[in-house]
């Protein structure tokens, strides 16, 4: 069974997802990170709760979802897992960091491409890969069904949704996307977004006003 410790960083405030089970093994999603301080609280966390992590995931790859990604995959030896369209995201990301005062060090290492779909397997657990571009081309979320939640990046907030205004966004194309991948899950599933407060799914289908 999986556990979810969630950390907000940066300026942006950013969610950033520690995935781990009884078996200590985790899975780090969107490390977010910016600050030396904010490193060393991710870096303690994993410590003091004795994980080891197994993998590194983006749901998709701006710069405030990919800040932690070296420092990460140097402390822990991982390589970044992707789709394979966030790659142009990726390294776009340090003039983007440029253009918002927040230069950073790019992860530049080999990467794993994900599907459009597929699952995440760690230990007994599940994590099934939902693609839904829209905010960015290759954004994909990870939707646990055993335990009825599921990691929505920047797809889906609590009574949002993700800008379309950013390079490889298409407004129309994520609206679809939640209709189609999202609003068919089942209303009790949690969502973990990119930014902000959990939500469910049937709160978003009831009062979500970009969506009714």
């Amino acid at each position: 069974m999986l556990k979810i410790k969630a950390f907000v960083f940066s300026p942006i405030q950013e969610n950033t997802y520690l995935l781990y089970n009884e078996f200590k093994q985790c899975i780090i999603i969107d490390p977010g990170c910016y600050f030396p301080e904010e490193k060393d609280e991710l870096k303690a966390f994993i410590t003091q709760s004795a994980l080891k992590p197994q993998m590194l995931l983006n749901t998709h790859c701006h710069l405030d979802h990919v800040f932690g990604n070296k420092f990460i995959a140097e402390n822990y030896n991982l390589t970044l897992q992707i789709h394979e369209k966030e790659k142009v995201m990726l390294d776009m990301a340090p003039a983007s960091g440029l253009m918002y005062n927040m230069p950073f060090d790019n992860y530049t290492g080999d990467l794993i491409f994900l599907k459009d779909a597929g699952k995440i397997v760690l230990d007994g657990d599940e994590l099934e890969i939902i693609f839904a571009p829209g905010h960015s081309p290759g954004h994909i979320c990870f939707y646990c069904e055993k335990q009825n939640f599921i990691i929505s990046g920047d797809v889906l907030f609590n009574r949002s949704i993700g800008r379309t205004d950013l390079p490889g966004g298409d407004h129309d194309t994520l609206l679809k996307n939640i209709r189609e991948k999202l609003f068919v899950l089942p209303d009790e599933t949690i969502v973990y977004s990119g930014h902000g407060p959990v939500t469910t799914i049937g709160e978003e289908k009831l009062y979500n006003s970009f969506l009714n």
